[in-house]
C-alpha cells in the first residue's frame, strides 16, 4: 500500500450528467485519480494497470465558487462561428488537498502501479513523461505531489482525520472507475460513501478497483 499526497490550487471534478451548469463532485473520482497517476509515471496506455485499487481521501474543506466560462461545441464551420460557443456556469473547488491510497495486490503482469509511482517520486529524473500534471481538467494543474509518510514533519499540518471514498452497496455517491470518452456507454461506476477516519490505509476490499468491466451491483 502506498499513499500519495496531492494538492491542487483550483479544480473541478465534473459530475457526469452536468450540462449547462457544470457541478463538481466534492472529491475526485477514482478514475480521475488513476489518470493523474498514469500521467505521473509517464504511462500512455490506460489499460496497463487495470486491477489497481485507488482510494482518494479529502483532507480539507475546499471552498466552492462559480464562474461563467465559454464552452466550445463544434456544430458548424468555420470553427470560429458564433454558433459554436455558449456560456456555461462551472463550479470550482479551491484549494484541494488529498491523500490517494494505491493498492496493486489485484494487478497482474509486470511492474505494478504502486511500484512505478514510488519510483517516480523517488527518482523523477528517470521518468519519461510530457505535459503538465493535472487532476481533472488539463488546466487544473497539480501544485504538490509526494509520498505520504505518517508522522513525517512535512505532514505535521494535516488533520488527524480525512474523508475517504470507500465502497458501500448503498452508498450516497456514485463515481466512475473507468471512463468511456466517446459515447459514455462503457463508463463503469462504483457506489460508496465519504467515511471520516484516521489517515491510515483502508482495507483493500474497501477501495475502488480500476476496471473497464461493469462492476456487479
Amino acid at each position: 500500500m502506498l499513499g500519495v499526497y496531492v494538492t491542487v490550487p483550483v479544480a473541478c471534478f465534473r459530475k457526469g450528467l452536468a450540462r449547462e451548469y457544470l457541478e463538481t463532485e466534492v472529491i475526485p473520482p477514482p478514475a480521475t485519480c488513476y489518470g493523474a497517476l498514469l500521467s505521473l509515471v509517464g504511462e500512455t496506455d490506460r489499460r496497463s494497470h487495470v486491477g489497481a485499487r485507488v482510494c482518494p481521501v479529502l483532507l480539507n474543506e475546499p471552498a466552492i465558487s462559480v464562474v461563467l466560462r465559454t464552452v466550445w461545441r463544434v456544430k458548424s464551420k468555420p470553427l470560429g462561428s458564433p454558433g459554436n460557443t455558449r456560456p456555461d456556469y462551472q463550479q470550482l473547488l479551491a484549494p484541494v488537498e488529498l491523500l490517494i491510497w494505491i493498492d496493486s495486490s489485484d494487478e497482474s503482469g509486470g511492474r505494478s502501479l504502486e511500484d512505478r509511482v514510488r519510483l517516480a517520486l523517488e527518482r523523477p529524473g528517470e521518468v519519461n513523461r510530457f505535459g503538465g500534471l493535472s487532476l481533472g481538467e488539463s488546466t487544473h494543474l497539480v501544485d504538490e505531489v509526494c509520498r505520504f509518510e505518517a508522522g513525517a514533519p512535512r505532514f505535521a499540518h494535516l488533520p488527524e482525520e480525512g474523508r475517504a471514498f470507500l465502497l458501500a452497496d448503498r452508498g450516497r455517491l456514485t463515481l466512475p472507475v473507468w471512463v468511456d470518452h466517446v459515447g459514455s456507454a462503457g463508463t463503469c461506476y462504483v457506489t460508496g460513501d465519504l467515511v471520516v477516519g484516521p489517515l491510515t490505509p483502508p482495507r483493500p476490499e474497501q477501495m475502488p478497483r480500476i476496471t473497464p468491466e461493469p462492476v456487479p451491483a
